[in-house]
């Protein structure tokens, strides 16, 4: 028989990217070094330059906490583009998480899923930055799994092994989750290493590139594809209603 979500008893998520629209919260967080070093990139490109120094330093310094790992990224895209800033800047940048807003249908979406799922974060930031943006998803998670709780970053296999380890603790076994993510690099391809089904949500359709991803070496496996969480939650909604 083919899989359905009903199959499934947790969700796993990635947040930024998937719940949280970080592409346009790293975008107006940058304003300020876009202003000061004249940028005229297209949006894209700049959030490219971002993904290459992000996933250098997560690879680099796997412990440091992402706010402060944020504001390095910073100071190498000022450092990069000949942009003369104070260090308040890059502390702002690092600081600016919890600003970055949901996507218009998660919070909705997860408010149905939760009545179904157990949920659980599995994400690449530091659990102050979490809370901030956990305020504007409308729901409370079963577990969450930070970078800071970890001491390395995804796609590390460390990071679904204590995540599948966390889901154990809440009564459930691997088979049991569905991971549920945008991003090819930091989620797909470790979460199939990792033996879990997955869900693509695939934000940027329609769009060219992986914008503030890294591109996976190789197209990984996926279990469901869908262009926004709300369209995952009605496809469950479809299933029950059966």
């Amino acid at each position: 028989m083919p899989m359905k979500l009903s199959d499934f008893k947790v969700l796993t998520f990635d947040c930024y990217g998937t719940l949280i629209d970080w592409e346009s919260g790293i975008s107006a967080a940058l304003a300020p070094l876009r202003r000061a070093a004249n940028l005229t990139l297209e949006r894209d490109a700049l959030l490219a330059r971002f993904a290459a120094h992000e996933a250098a330093l997560e690879a680099e310094t796997p412990a440091m906490r992402y706010s402060e790992l944020l504001a390095e990224v910073h100071r190498r895209l000022a450092r990069e583009f000949g942009a003369t800033l104070d260090d308040a800047a890059h502390v702002a940048f690092g600081a600016s998480v919890p600003q970055w807003p949901a996507f218009e249908d998660t919070p909705a979406a997860l408010q149905y899923l939760k009545r179904y799922y157990r949920l659980v974060i599995l994400s690449n930031v530091d659990r102050a930055s979490f809370a901030g943006s956990n305020r504007r998803l409308g729901v409370s998670f079963d577990a969450i799994c930070t970078a800071e709780d970890i001491g390395s970053y995804k796609p590390d296999p460390r990071n679904f092994r204590y995540l599948i380890g966390a889901v154990d603790k809440l009564g459930f076994k691997s088979a049991a989750i569905l991971h549920t993510a945008e991003s090819l690099y930091h989620d797909h391809a470790p979460a199939k290493a990792a033996g879990l089904a997955t869900a693509w949500i695939y934000r940027r359709q329609g769009k060219e590139g992986f914008g503030a991803t890294r591109p996976p070496k190789e197209m990984p496996a996926y279990d469901f594809r869908f262009t926004a969480l709300g369209e995952m939650a009605r496809a469950h909604e479809r299933e029950v209603e059966r």
